[in-house]
Parts: structure tokens; C-alpha cells; sequence
């Protein structure tokens, strides 16, 4: 099955021990010197609708995605997921 990023930008990403809906993914980390995708990135919960900003993202590790089908991403989250703040990007 070929699958391009921008068709991964629509699937949203479940949890599937949880049940718990993560968001849909908003970015991708890529390991240039290994040629392969390291991670998938979905939005944290915004905080009191979008006024006092965001959660930190989820990262997700290329290791913990179970299936990608039609419409959704299902991963196995161990005990806790790495979370973090998305770095702002610069100008060139």
C-alpha cells in the first residue's frame, strides 16, 4: 500500500487499550540520515476553546502505531506518551 503524508493528515489517531481519541496528526518527524520516519505528531487539547492556548503535542514513536486503515491510525501507548511543546519554527 503506498501512503502519502498528506493522506495521513486526515486519519485520526485512537489509542486502542484506552479507547482515547488523540486528535489528528499534524506533523511528522523524519530521520534524514536513516531515510525513514521516526515519529507522528497530533495537536494537544486546546484549552478553554483555543484563548489560553494548547496542551503540549503527543508524540507518537513509528514503533507504537498497531494498524493505519481507511480512516484511522491505532496505536499502543504504554504506560505514558512522550509530550512536549512544539518547537517554533524560524525564517530562513
Amino acid at each position: 500500500m503506498i501512503l502519502y503524508y498528506s493522506d495521513l493528515r486526515y486519519k485520526e489517531v485512537i489509542d486502542v487499550h484506552t479507547g482515547f481519541r488523540l486528535g489528528y496528526v499534524c506533523d511528522a518527524e523524519f530521520d534524514d540520515k536513516e531515510g525513514r520516519l521516526v515519529s507522528l505528531v497530533t495537536p494537544g487539547r486546546s484549552k478553554f476553546f483555543g484563548l489560553l492556548g494548547r496542551e503540549d503535542d503527543y508524540v507518537l514513536p513509528w514503533t507504537a502505531i498497531v494498524r493505519i486503515g481507511t480512516d484511522i491510525i491505532l496505536v499502543d501507548l504504554q504506560e505514558s506518551c512522550q509530550r512536549r511543546k512544539r518547537p517554533k519554527r524560524g525564517w530562513l
